[in-house]
């Protein structure tokens, strides 16, 4: 039988590669594909010699698969920093459309679990009654606003996994990170 491995799509950005750390300690076999538009081998090169952990340098935007028996994924590919999602907005998009769309037909092909990472910008300006926010509230977003590439995007996203998941299925689970801070962030994100 096969050994499993987890693809970590994003893996030598911030959370990603904080990620691949914990789960090499836990004697997991990692996949960590990005295109460093954001992340870093800085970030990855203490795992880049372990023999646990793959690094594969590529675009989510473009389908990927491997013929390794794969236990899960982790789609983590996204810039979350508003200076780097709205340098190029319309990349932004591609990433959480066409990258989301290729991480769950991954997932729908090997039929695995997937982790989809949506955002707190999914609920936009909450109104003050819902604050602190309740998973329930649906949100507050503007469709034009300077940060819509990325807010729109992430509840799109969101989107395709419950359709995924009804559709094929799927486990599928969504998290929404809250200003993550930690080791390894960039002092000027």
């Amino acid at each position: 039988m096969k050994e499993k491995w987890i693809v970590i799509f994003g893996g030598a950005g911030f959370l990603g590669s904080n990620l691949c750390g914990e789960l090499l300690s836990k004697g997991k076999k990692i996949i960590c594909i990005d295109n460093l538009y954001t992340g870093s081998i800085a970030n990855i090169e203490p795992h880049m010699h372990d023999k646990n952990f793959s690094f594969i340098e590529h675009d989510v935007i473009e389908p990927w698969d491997t013929d390794q028996s794969l236990e899960c994924i982790y789609n983590l590919a996204c810039p979350a920093s508003p200076y780097h999602y709205q340098k190029n907005p319309i990349y932004t998009l591609k990433i959480n459309f066409l990258g989301a769309i290729n991480a769950l037909e991954l997932a729908e092909k090997h039929n695995i679990p997937i982790l989809q990472a949506s955002t707190s910008e999914i609920y936009g300006d909450p109104t003050a009654e819902n604050i602190p926010t309740p998973e329930t509230y649906r949100g507050n977003v503007s469709c034009t606003g300077p940060r819509a590439c990325y807010d729109e995007s992430k509840r799109y996203g969101e989107t395709l996994c419950v359709n995924f998941a009804e559709q094929y299925d799927l486990p599928i689970r969504i998290a929404r990170p809250f200003n993550n801070y930690g080791p390894g962030l960039k002092i000027s994100d």
